[in-house]
């Protein structure tokens, strides 16, 4: 069973929800483009100013998308 990994941005500040949201379509678009295994994503507005977008993906994915991608930071899901 492979483990799932959740890789996560953070924006902060008054436009944090939309930059957040928007970013969630880019990371839509990478898993087509990309024929990812797992087609998980979200965002979550934490407050006024931060808001994170994720995407979980699968241990064997985990290197290349976070090299080509660059999240803030990652946890397992």
């Amino acid at each position: 069973m492979n483990r799932k990994i959740k890789l996560i941005w953070d924006f902060r500040g008054p436009a944090a929800a939309k930059t957040a949201e928007h970013h969630e379509i880019h990371l839509k678009e990478y898993i087509q483009i990309e024929k990812l295994t797992l087609n998980i994503t979200g965002f979550d507005i934490v407050n006024d100013m931060h808001a994170v977008a994720w995407i979980v993906v699968t241990d064997e994915y985990m290197i290349p998308v976070r090299d080509a991608l660059k999240p803030h930071r990652g946890e397992v899901y």
